[in-house]
């Protein structure tokens, strides 16, 4: 759900303003070259910059109007942006630098600092125009480094060339990797230049914007950036894996039994070749080992599951620094998913192991473009076989598919092996999918849908957002249509995969810090707190907020409820890796599961309900050595889960503590260290 987010936020990520000679134009492709959006620019006479930028998928995206001046050296001398973000909030910001004195002002900050010459604004709600001067006043610096207000510095590097063509026009471009922000570097394609700026921008698989023109040259352009991206890849892996080879000796370690809930006494635990291959007391495995890891009565877990990603390459560094080893991909471009699935079967790339959900969605004006797009039984027929082929044990659908086929499509995704799980298609309710045969529901909101929506409401929408924020406030749980569906899920074994912690942003207000991050902040890069602090909803006033607040409340009551009921439940985030996951646990804690069952839910439940059982999901011989070993306890208190001290995937080792210091986070606890082996 929240691509959308990421990508305006590495977008502004690179902020800094556009200096062109004249009118300019950029064009937004998704789906291999179908307009969502648009950029324009205009410099007047009179020095002001002024842009327009739109982008719609999915039935959201964000609508941007900014004007802004430069300084004698480029940077922003003053900028203001007004307009809506992806999820419609209003966006209201301005900047100015006077004498030295920078001061700003957003819907959820303000602040004023004397700044040196030539350190550049990065606004909170600016669009991709503001890419430019960034990469114009970095080249312009003897040092190549551009200093941000309120904090940090950009530094950009090229790593790839290309040349490309429109008409008998050819010009030269350069792949820039920009870091000094986020978790990961962006990066964005611009002009060979004394003065670069942006000429595109690609999120492989999701997104192509290109200057208007030159769109032909956008797929060659993807390819190129894949090539480099994946050079990166690899040497971010080469530096953070530690092969594990021969036997690996884990000592004294309490091992956490997911099938049955409990904490075990002090154990030894033997891996060889990526298996786990014995079990036992403490100090009873006495034979030679390769390696030893030293737990000190640390708490040992079956390595966790997201049961809802969308996975982009750069991903897997913050899913496995949280202990996540596995995870199911809800969604992504087919193309870009097998590449991320062969990259991460071949060691090359720091990622989870991947199990595929094929994305099907309908034909229409709000249609997500991921998977297939299809408008009749026909087409679905044939992505679902596409799916069975590469062997997807998941279908899901999406917002727009046309309910007529639905039981038919749900009927044939069965015939060919694949559970279906998704959205709930427009115009119906979850009880509707669920009478079509759906094995799963993705999300609170669809669930929670079902008793508010009427026969014409388009949850193809923001409607399906701020439906539920405004009316499930009143809604009553123990009412018969509540309590009969909560046992219609308990009956038919309907798995929920209700990503609570994404909603969070249904009651967030400007200011307040997102609670996926709440407590912890102080370990995330300061760009990353400031763009956390901001609102995606329209919530205008205390009263609404209120509301808010109270309906997302029942969202968790109903979770807590449907689970005590005999609900299946997994864990899954569709928000920023790793972080969400453990945030996710803590409020199904809420909810009123304990700790340790919330451990068995991204355990045992996502081994069981991904298909996986067989080799992941708990700590028992001939299983996968996918283990997660923590500094504290998190059966009694799942903060601790935090701690992640050192995750084993197979046959490599890896430190959350140097993954995450590579991308800028502060780490949460030393790595318990692979050491030498012997007797």
């Amino acid at each position: 759900m929240k691509r959308h987010l990421r990508l305006c936020l590495i977008l502004l990520a690179l902020a800094g303003p556009l200096q062109a000679a004249g009118p300019l134009r950029y064009v937004v492709l998704v789906d291999g070259g179908k307009p969502a959006g648009h950029q324009t620019i205009d410099t007047g006479e009179d020095g002001v910059v002024r842009s327009e930028f739109v982008f719609k998928d999915n039935g959201r995206g964000p609508e941007l109007r900014e004007t802004f001046t430069l300084n004698d050296d480029g940077t922003l001398r003053t900028y203001k942006v007004q307009g809506s973000s992806t999820f419609g909030a209003p966006v209201d910001e301005e900047f100015s630098l006077v004498d030295g004195m920078a001061r700003w002002r957003s819907t959820s900050d303000r602040g004023e600092q004397r700044v040196e010459a030539g350190a550049q604004y990065s606004p909170l709600g600016g669009s991709p125009a503001v890419t430019s001067v960034a990469l114009a006043a970095m080249a312009a610096r003897p040092d190549g480094r551009l200093p941000l207000i309120p904090s940090g510095t950009l530094s950009a590097r090229q790593v790839a060339t290309a040349e490309v063509t429109r008409g008998n026009e050819t010009r030269q471009v350069q792949l820039m990797a920009v870091t000094g922000v986020g978790f990961t570097p962006g990066f964005v394609w611009a002009t060979v230049e004394a003065r670069p700026r942006l000429f595109a921008f690609i999120f492989p698989g999701f997104l192509q914007m290109v200057e208007a023109g030159w769109e032909a040259n956008a797929d060659a352009l993807e390819g190129l950036q894949k090539a480099a991206e994946a050079e990166a890849l690899v040497s971010l892996q080469q530096r953070l894996a530690h092969p594990l080879k021969g036997s690996t000796l884990i000592r004294n370690a309490r091992v956490f039994d997911s099938e049955h809930v409990r904490l075990g006494d002090a154990s030894d635990v033997r891996l060889e070749g990526g298996r786990i291959v014995a079990v036992g007391a403490a100090g009873s495995d006495r034979a030679q080992a390769d390696q030893v890891i030293d737990a000190a009565g640390r708490v040992l877990l079956p390595g966790l599951f997201d049961m809802h990603a969308h996975a982009s390459r750069w991903d897997g560094g913050l899913q496995l620094a949280a202990g996540v080893t596995s995870l199911r991909d809800m969604g992504n471009d087919n193309a870009t998913l097998q590449q991320l699935m062969a990259e991460e079967r071949a060691g090359t790339l720091l990622m989870p192991r991947i199990v595929p959900a094929g994305f099907l969605e309908g034909e229409s004006q709000q249609s997500a473009r991921n998977g297939f797009v299809v408008s009749d039984l026909a087409g679905a027929r044939e992505a679902i076989d596409w799916y069975a082929a590469h062997d997807y044990p998941y279908l899901k659908i999406y917002n727009s598919f046309p309910k007529e086929i639905l039981p038919q499509t749900v009927a044939y995704a069965h015939e060919k092996g694949l559970r279906v799980t998704g959205h709930v298609p427009v115009f119906l309710r979850a009880q509707d999918a669920i009478e079509a045969g759906y094995d799963e529901v993705s999300h609170i909101n669809q669930l929670m849908l079902n008793f508010l929506v009427e026969p014409d409401t388009d949850t193809r929408t923001l409607e399906r957002f701020y439906l539920p924020a405004r009316e499930l406030a009143d809604l009553d749980l123990d009412s018969k249509p509540v309590q009969d569906f909560i046992a219609t899920l308990a009956n038919r074994q309907i798995v929920i995969d209700p990503t609570l912690a994404t909603f969070e942003f249904l009651h967030q207000r400007n200011g307040e810090i997102s609670p996926i991050f709440a407590g912890i902040e102080d370990h995330l890069p300061p760009d990353v707190q400031r763009g956390r602090r901001a609102a995606e909803m329209d919530i205008p006033d205390d009263a609404t907020g209120q509301r808010f607040r109270a309906s997302y409340a029942k969202m968790v009551d109903f979770v807590g409820r449907a689970w005590r009921a005999g609900v299946p439940l997994v864990a899954g985030t569709d928000e920023v890796p790793g972080f969400t996951l453990h945030h996710e646990l803590a409020l199904y804690v809420r909810a009123g599961l304990t700790p340790a069952q919330a451990l068995q839910v991204a355990t045992w439940n996502g081994a069981k309900y991904s298909g996986t059982l067989d080799r992941l999901g708990s700590i028992v011989p001939g299983k996968l050595a996918d283990l997660v070993l923590v500094d504290g306890d998190p059966t009694t208190d799942i903060a601790a889960l935090r701690r992640v001290a050192t995750v084993i995937k197979g046959e490599v080792a890896y430190y959350p503590a140097e993954i995450l210091t590579e991308l800028g986070v502060k780490p949460f606890a030393d790595p318990v260290p692979v050491l030498a082996g012997g007797r």
